[in-house]
C-alpha cells in the first residue's frame, strides 16, 4: 500500500506494508510512474476524508487519467481525528462521496461499515455501490486488488479515538457492552493486539508469564481484539464497571490537609507537562491556563501535541508569571523547566522533555505506571525497562528531586478508572508546591471545563493527600487492591516447582505432575555439580516444561473458566446486572476463512458456561482414545513438543558445563515463545524449533569459543 497525508501516514513504520509519503491530494501519485516498471499489477493507497474533501479527489482523477491500477481505501471516520476531532471542512456524506467518484469514472465502488443496517432502504448512493460489513475487509481487498481499472473501497466508521472523546461528553451511543480477558486462558500471544492495534489491550506480569488485560478506561470500545484468535476473550453485557466509591468516602482521615507553601512569582515559573495523547494531557495546560486567568496572573500555554491525537508523544509548556508582560516566549528553552509534571515515563524520560529540566531548578514529578506503545503492539515481549527510565529522570533533577510513583494504580483504585490520573498528578504537584495558583482557582477551572467535574476535583484532591501522607493512601488502596495469586511471583525455585506442580494437578493428576517434579529434580541436581549456587537451568527448565506440559487443550479451557479467579476477577471489575457472551472457534464446528485461513470465532451465550463445566469433568479423556479433541493437528503437536522438550533437557544435561551453562538456559527457554492457539501457536512452534535445533547445534560443539558465542 502507498501512504498519504493523516493518521494512516503512521502505517508506513508500522510494518503493515506501506511505504511512501506524500502531500496532501498526492496520494498514490507515485504509482502513476511506477506503474508500467515495478513489476507490480496493482497498488492500494491511503486516504481520509478530510484528505479527499480538500484535494485528495485531485489523485484519483489523476489515477483514472492515467489508467493505472489502484485501489483508492478512503476512510470515512467522520473528523479530522489525526489532529484533535475538528469536523471535516465542508458538508461530506458517504453517499455524496460514491456519487462524486462514480461520476469521475471508478470502475467498482465497495463500502464497509461497522454498522450496514444504519443506512436503511434508501441511502442515496450511486448505483453501481457495493454495501457490505466491515468483516468483508480482508475478501473485499483481494476482489479489488483484481479488478482493472480504479477501484474505491470506502470505508466508514467514526474514529475509535473520537467516539471515546464524544462519548465522555454525552455526544455519541455509548454501548453497554466491553471486552474482558481471562487471564488464565490467555497464552500472551498478542494477536488481540496485531488484530486491533489498540493501546488498551495491556500487558500483565504474571507467574505464569506476560498475558494481556484490557485497560477499560482507555478502551473505545471498537471490540477489534475480540477477532484475536483466543478463547481468552469474552464480552460482559450490561452492567456497569465497578467504582471505588468506599475509597472515595475514605478520606476523614486527611480532613486537615496543610496547605502548600506556593512559589513567590517574583520570576516568571515554569512546568513541562508531558505524557500520552488522548489522556487528558492538553487538558492540564488548559486548566492551569484558566486558573492563571482567573487570579489575573500571567500565563502562556504552548501545546506540543504531533501524532498525540493517536497515542503518541504530547508536551505541555507552561509558564506562569505575576503579569503578562513578565513572559516573552511560550516555550521553555533548555533548563528551564521548574516542575516536570510526567503523567507518563516514557515521554518523560525522552531527550525532548529531560533537555529542559536541570539539577539544582527542577523536580520531577513522574507517573511509574506502565503506558502502551505501538512498540507493545508490534512486539508482544517488548520490554518496560522502568528502572532505567527511573535512573534517567533522578540523574537529570538530582539527588532528592524526583518522585516517583504508581499514579495510574492509585488514581484507578481509588477512582475506579485511570482518567483521572492526570488531575491526580496536578494535586500531587499543587500540595508540593510546584504549581503557583491557588487551589480555588484550579477547582473552578475544573469546573468551568465541565467534564466529570466531581470525579476529577476527587482526582486532584486524592493528590494533594498522597502528597501529603502517601503511606496513608497506600494503606487504603492495598486494603481495596484485589490481588490474585497469579500476580505475586515466586521468589526461588522451590516456590515455582511446588506452584507448577499444584497446577499440573489440577490440570491432569497427581502422576502427572510428579513425572514434571522428577525431571526437575534431575536439572537441579546436573546444574549444581557444575554451578552449587545456581538454579539458572533448573529454573528455565521448570517454567517452560510446565508450559509445555498444561497445553490449554478445550478440557483446560473449560476449567478455567470454572475457575474462582476467573468469578473474583469479574467482580472486581464489573458491577450490577451483567451477562457473559463467548467468543470460540470450537474444534468438529468451526469452518476456516476463506480469506484468512483462521478458523472462524462465534459467539456463544452463558449457557456455554454450563458445557464448560461437563466439559472439564472429561480431563480424564485427554490424550486417550476416546478423546475427541487429541486427533487434530494442534494436539498432537502439542504431545510431540513435550517429548521434544524432554529430548532436548536431556541433550543439555548430557553437554552440561560450567562454561555454556547460560547457553543451555536459553535453549531451555525457547517455550516461552511457543504461544497462542490454533495456526498461531503452530507457526511460533515451528519457528521455536528452528531456533532450538541452530543453538543445539552450536550447543554440541566443544569449544569454549562457540559456547559463549550461543550465550550471547
Amino acid at each position: 500500500a502507498l501512504g498519504g497525508v493523516g493518521c494512516h501516514l503512521m502505517a508506513v513504520w508500522m510494518g503493515r506494508n506501506t511505504v511512501t509519503i506524500s502531500q496532501m491530494g498526492g496520494e498514490g501519485a507515485t504509482w502513476l510512474g511506477m506503474a508500467g516498471h515495478s513489476g507490480t499489477q496493482h497498488v492500494f493507497a491511503n486516504m481520509g476524508d478530510g484528505t479527499y474533501y480538500h484535494s485528495g479527489l485531485l489523485a484519483i482523477r489523476a489515477a483514472i487519467a492515467a489508467g493505472v491500477n489502484i485501489t483508492y481505501k478512503l476512510l470515512y471516520n467522520d473528523a479530522v481525528a489525526m489532529t484533535g476531532g475538528q469536523p471535516v471542512d465542508g458538508p461530506l456524506t458517504v453517499p455524496q462521496i460514491t456519487r462524486q467518484i462514480a461520476a469521475e469514472g471508478v470502475e467498482k465502488i465497495v463500502l464497509l461499515a461497522d454498522d450496514p443496517e444504519k443506512y436503511g432502504a434508501s441511502p442515496g448512493f450511486a448505483e453501481s455501490v457495493e454495501l457490505r460489513h466491515r468483516d468483508e475487509l480482508e475478501r473485499t481487498q483481494r476482489e479489488l486488488r483484481e479488478t482493472k481499472g480504479v477501484t474505491v473501497l470506502v470505508y466508514d466508521q467514526t474514529c475509535a479515538a473520537e467516539k471515546r472523546r464524544r462519548r465522555k461528553r454525552g455526544t455519541f451511543h455509548d454501548p453497554a457492552v466491553r471486552v474482558f480477558i481471562n487471564e488464565q486462558v490467555c497464552e500472551g500471544c498478542g494477536d488481540c493486539s496485531a488484530k486491533s492495534n489498540c493501546l488498551a489491550v495491556v500487558p500483565v506480569e504474571t507467574e505464569f508469564g506476560r498475558k494481556r488485560a484490557i485497560d477499560q478506561s482507555t478502551c473505545n470500545k471498537d471490540y477489534a481484539c475480540v477477532s484475536g484468535f483466543c478463547p481468552s476473550i469474552v464480552t460482559v453485557h450490561g452492567g456497569r464497571l465497578r467504582r471505588g466509591k468506599a475509597l472515595q468516602t475514605a478520606g476523614s482521615e486527611f480532613a486537615h490537609l496543610p496547605e502548600p507553601i506556593l512559589p513567590a512569582l517574583d520570576r516568571p515559573v515554569g512546568l513541562l507537562v508531558a505524557g500520552v495523547g488522548g489522556t487528558g494531557v492538553v487538558t492540564i495546560g488548559a486548566l492551569i491556563g484558566m486558573a492563571a486567568h482567573l487570579e489575573g496572573k500571567g500565563v502562556t500555554v504552548l501545546d506540543m501535541t504531533g501524532l498525540a491525537q493517536k497515542g503518541g508523544a504530547v508536551m505541555s509548556h507552561v509558564r506562569l508569571a505575576a503579569s503578562q508582560e513578565q513572559l516573552h516566549a511560550p516555550r521553555l528553552a533548555t533548563g528551564e523547566a521548574d516542575t516536570l509534571l510526567g503523567c507518563d515515563i516514557v515521554v518523560a524520560v525522552s531527550n525532548d522533555a529531560l533537555v529542559k529540566t536541570q539539577p539544582g531548578r527542577t523536580r520531577a514529578i513522574v507517573n511509574t505506571g506502565k503506558a502502551i506503545t505501538g512498540d507493545f503492539v508490534r512486539n508482544p515481549d517488548h520490554p518496560f525497562p522502568l528502572a532505567t527510565m527511573e535512573g534517567q529522570i533522578r540523574e537529570a533533577v538530582g539527588d532528592g528531586q524526583a518522585d516517583l510513583f504508581d499514579a495510574s494504580r492509585l488514581a484507578t483504585l481509588l477512582m475506579g478508572h485511570s482518567i483521572g490520573t492526570n488531575l491526580f498528578m496536578l494535586g500531587y504537584a499543587w500540595q508540593k508546591g510546584r504549581v503557583p495558583l491557588s487551589q480555588d482557582a484550579l477547582l473552578r477551572a475544573v469546573e468551568l471545563n465541565g467534564v466529570a467535574v466531581e470525579d476529577n476535583q476527587a482526582a486532584f484532591l486524592w493528590g494533594r493527600r498522597a502528597a501529603h501522607d502517601p503511606a496513608a493512601v497506600e494503606r487504603l488502596v492495598a486494603a481495596a487492591e484485589p490481588v490474585l495469586p497469579t500476580h505475586v511471583l515466586s521468589q526461588n525455585l522451590d516456590e515455582i516447582v511446588a506452584r507448577r506442580r499444584a497446577a499440573l494437578t489440577d490440570f491432569q493428576d497427581e502422576a502427572y505432575a510428579g513425572r514434571y517434579a522428577a525431571l526437575i529434580e534431575r536439572v537441579r541436581a546436573a546444574e549444581s555439580a557444575f554451578a552449587p549456587d545456581s538454579t539458572r537451568l533448573a529454573e528455565a527448565v521448570a517454567r517452560n516444561y510446565f508450559k509445555l506440559l498444561a497445553y490449554k487443550d478445550e478440557y483446560e479451557v473449560a476449567r478455567l473458566y470454572g475457575d474462582a479467579e476467573f468469578e473474583r476477577t469479574l467482580a472486581a471489575t464489573f458491577e450490577g446486572d451483567w451477562r457473559l457472551r463467548f467468543h470460540l472457534a470450537i474444534p468438529l464446528i468451526s469452518r476456516s476463512d476463506p480469506n484468512t485461513g483462521m478458523p472462524k470465532k462465534f459467539a456463544y451465550g452463558g449457557w456455554m458456561r454450563t458445557a464448560m463445566r461437563l466439559l472439564a469433568k472429561l480431563k480424564f479423556l485427554r490424550g486417550s482414545a476416546f478423546d475427541p479433541f487429541g486427533r487434530s493437528e494442534e494436539r498432537r503437536m502439542e504431545r510431540a513438543l513435550i517429548g521434544e522438550y524432554e529430548k532436548t533437557v536431556e541433550t543439555l544435561l548430557a553437554h552440561l558445563r560450567a562454561d555454556n551453562l547460560a547457553a543451555a538456559a536459553e535453549i531451555a527457554r525457547l517455550p516461552e515463545t511457543v504461544r497462542g492457539f490454533g495456526p498461531i501457536k503452530q507457526r511460533n512452534a515451528a519457528a521455536a524449533k528452528a531456533k532450538r535445533d541452530e543453538l543445539l547445534e552450536r550447543y554440541r560443539q566443544p569449544t569454549q569459543d562457540s559456547a559463549h558465542a550461543v550465550a550471547a
